[in-house]
């Protein structure tokens, strides 16, 4: 199936009410299941410029993802990259040693967006949206404290994400 393909099939979904169903569609294509989540639930409407998912629940529990009612309005291979973000989210939340520092979490989601080691099959994203999550990768690994153990931990995949900005 071309990527063209996926795009009307998930398109023709939401159009009928179907997001949801596009959703999980989209996982198992992609081969990106993940038993520790536990649903999707709708939150407001995005907005061009302002697209939203969260992962919420505790910490050893399966997670919810809230997603935004129009979700398939916007380009399908940044939407794809942000259920990558969110489903690492998931994991770390779900799945011992879980990671409790936000900044140590939201690292490991955004280099993921632009590297793909985990989901591999996900489509690239435009270099525009690679620089905008190479510098928010960036804001929580500067968040993670000078020279502290989790700077130390990264500094070999920070030197790939500046790569990136260059």
């Amino acid at each position: 199936m071309t990527f063209e393909d996926i795009r009307f099939k998930i398109v023709n979904f939401h159009k009928n009410g179907q997001t949801v169903n596009a959703f999980y569609w989209l996982l198992d294509y992609y081969k990106l299941e993940n038993e520790n989540l536990k649903e999707i639930v709708f939150r407001e409407v995005a907005k061009p410029d302002f697209i939203l998912l969260t992962t919420e629940g505790e910490f050893g529990e399966k997670q919810t993802i809230r997603i935004p009612e129009n979700i398939f309005e916007f380009p399908l291979e940044l939407i794809l990259t942000m259920i990558a973000h969110e489903l690492i989210h998931v994991n770390q939340k779900a799945i011992q040693p879980y990671i409790t520092d936000k900044n140590e979490r939201e690292w490991q989601a955004y280099y993921e967006m632009i590297f793909h080691t985990i989901y591999p099959n996900l489509p690239e994203i435009s270099s525009y949206h690679k620089k905008f999550f190479a510098n928010k990768a960036l804001e929580y690994y500067n968040r993670m404290g000078e020279n502290s153990d989790l700077q130390i931990k990264y500094h070999l995949q920070k030197k790939e994400i500046e790569s990136i900005i260059i």
